[in-house]
């Protein structure tokens, strides 16, 4: 058994909150140039060109990349052998943005109530998703999200029988319906499966993922270890499906041509990341979370 004193969560969330604010993750700052660089509208290489020089001003002033510094997502990531001491592990995290955002001069963005809109002035409360697993590790993603382009998310109830096609059709409505909303070129997190929330959620987490990248959550085994099941014939996803529907769906949303800024242009997306979840017979979940060009996250290890 481990035992992690709260006040150190609450440290580095806070300094996560204004690392994540202030810069890209080397997967996005790789997607940006490789987007530039490929962009054939003479508007839509402006629009790249005034980015990345936005995102240079902001690296050599150490100020936000974007103003809207968005409402804290917050994934942990605990190990069963953890033992937290010292208080609330969610008053921790909370206390974390709390001092990120005061002490970063990082924008307040939330109000306490969604209808009576009075601000917090302090950017809490975070959003948090806890995830139980093996070890003695926390694992931290702190992913700031702004809410032009979440206004533009989406979820679709489909039929089984609508298969790859009807999924495929659903993220491309997302997408075509965002367009200059959500700030492109844009991230899109793809969930399918489970239920209406956890589809939400999987496509949340899929914009903290490495760029273009592909997870499935179902190997065959029980939560016990047990892989029986897989033996007698309960079948893994196949890896290619989800490449090959993530290679398709990027190049059917570029080739939308929303483009930069939503004015026209070769990349309207930087990338599409999936996630999927075993579901129900009768169903077909779909989520798709949108992100703007900066998908901002940032994950530690303690």
């Amino acid at each position: 058994m481990r035992t992690v004193d709260v006040g150190i969560i609450r440290d580095a969330i806070a300094q996560m909150c204004v690392d994540a604010n202030l810069g890209l993750s080397a997967d996005m700052l790789g997607a940006l140039e490789k987007a530039y660089e490929s962009e054939t509208s003479e508007l839509g290489g402006n629009i790249m060109g005034q980015l990345k020089e936005n995102l240079r001003i902001a690296g050599e002033e150490r100020i936000p990349i974007c103003q809207d510094t968005g409402m804290a997502v917050v994934f942990l990531r605990v190990g069963q052998d953890v033992h937290f001491e010292g208080g609330s592990l969610k008053n921790a995290v909370n206390a974390g943005v709390r001092r990120g955002y005061t002490d970063g001069y990082l924008r307040k963005s939330v109000v306490s109530d969604p209808l009576l809109r009075e601000n917090t002035d302090d950017n809490t409360p975070a959003i948090i998703h806890y995830e139980i697993t093996e070890g003695d590790k926390v694992e931290i993603t702190v992913a700031p999200k702004g809410f032009g382009s979440e206004n533009m998310s989406r979820v679709f109830m489909l039929k089984p029988a609508e298969g790859i096609e009807g999924v495929k059709n659903a993220v491309i409505t997302a997408v075509k319906d965002a367009g200059a909303n959500a700030c492109p070129p844009m991230v899109v997190g793809v969930g399918i499966g489970g239920d209406f929330e956890k589809a939400a959620l999987l496509a949340k987490k899929a914009l903290t993922d490495e760029l273009n990248s592909v997870h499935s959550y179902y190997d065959g085994s029980d939560e016990f270890g047990d892989t029986t099941g897989a033996k007698n014939g309960r079948k893994q996803p196949d890896a290619g499906y989800l490449k090959d529907l993530r290679r398709d769906l990027f190049a059917s949303l570029n080739a939308l041509g929303i483009g930069p800024g939503g004015m026209g242009g070769r990349n309207t997306v930087l990338g599409v990341n999936i996630e999927t979840y075993p579901t129900h017979i009768a169903g077909l979940p779909l989520a798709v979370n949108i992100c703007c060009h900066v998908n901002r996250h940032v994950s530690r290890v303690l």
